[in-house]
């Protein structure tokens, strides 16, 4: 996961005196693949090239030839016993010293991985849809908080998300691009069941899910039938959002839940995804 472009230019900013550790070889059973990379200063560290006792040697490594003003050699390392980890692969890989060419170069790879994350739109700033879009903040996805009452987006502050004030949300629905998951909570069932039946007809969300009862999903159906005549849209809705195994109500619970279903929805391709995408080759 990149971290927020922002934070990386703070980071080049107040550390310029830093080391570019990446990935450059995964084999095997390995915590990151040859995406990963991790920028190490005398003090501070950003970003993650998976943790544990193989992240520890690199730092000690680079900041090892910060100290001596040299650059550091690359490494090729076992993931096994004898360094304390049992992953079973290997790992190489390469740093350098972060120049202003590299900067910028790192600036523009995180922005654009940025630009081209998935996209969560949460509608309602209510108390679950706050802990959701705070829960959603700390993963891969643009999350985008959408109500039309200023007051409770106002009181949502959370850098790594957008919000949205807007009298007509089903306009953002329209709007959104292809592979988005829409996420419908807000204080109005009314309000909830037009943003979701625009939501499923679109027919390209990755996920639509809104939250509910049992009597509101079925309300929601008849609602389908009889003021859009497409009950079959019903089939491509999840209600309620998080599943029914866990009972618990309380909305970090249920955000934390929903979470991982969304975020399933839109990393694991789908076999209609997959069949397109074979069907271009």
């Amino acid at each position: 996961m990149a971290a927020a472009p922002e934070n990386l230019r703070d980071f080049l900013c107040e550390e310029p005196d830093c080391i570019l550790v990446e990935v450059t070889g995964a084999d095997g059973s390995t915590p990151r693949d040859t995406d990963a990379w991790m920028l190490v200063s005398s003090s501070r560290t950003f970003a993650t090239i998976g943790g544990g006792q193989l992240e520890y040697m690199a730092i000690d490594h680079a900041r090892r030839a910060l100290r001596q003003g040299r650059p550091a050699a690359s490494m090729t390392i076992p993931l096994g016993p004898e360094i304390g980890q049992c992953c079973g692969g290997r790992v190489k890989l390469a740093f350098a010293n972060v120049t202003e060419g590299t900067a910028k170069e790192l600036i523009a790879r995180n922005d654009s991985d940025v630009a081209g994350r998935p996209h969560v739109y949460i509608f309602g700033a209510g108390h679950v849809g706050r802990a959701l879009a705070l829960t959603l903040s700390l993963t891969p996805v643009r999350t985008v908080l959408i109500d039309t009452r200023e007051k409770e987006l106002s009181a949502f502050h959370v850098p790594a998300v957008e919000t949205c004030l807007t009298p007509m949300p089903e306009a953002v629905v329209r709007d959104a691009p292809p592979g988005s998951a829409f996420v419908i909570l807000t204080h109005d069932h009314a309000l909830d069941f037009l943003i979701a039946a625009e939501a499923l007809r679109r027919g390209d969300a990755a996920y639509v899910g809104m939250i509910g009862s049992k009597t509101k999903r079925a309300t929601f159906k008849n609602w389908l039938f009889r003021e859009i005549g497409c009950p079959e849209l019903f089939d491509h809705l999840v209600c309620p959002i998080g599943g029914t195994a866990v009972k618990d109500k309380r909305p970090t619970v249920i955000a934390a839940l929903a979470a991982a279903e969304i975020l399933t929805a839109l990393l694991v391709p789908s076999r209609a995804a997959i069949c397109n995408e074979l069907s271009r080759t």
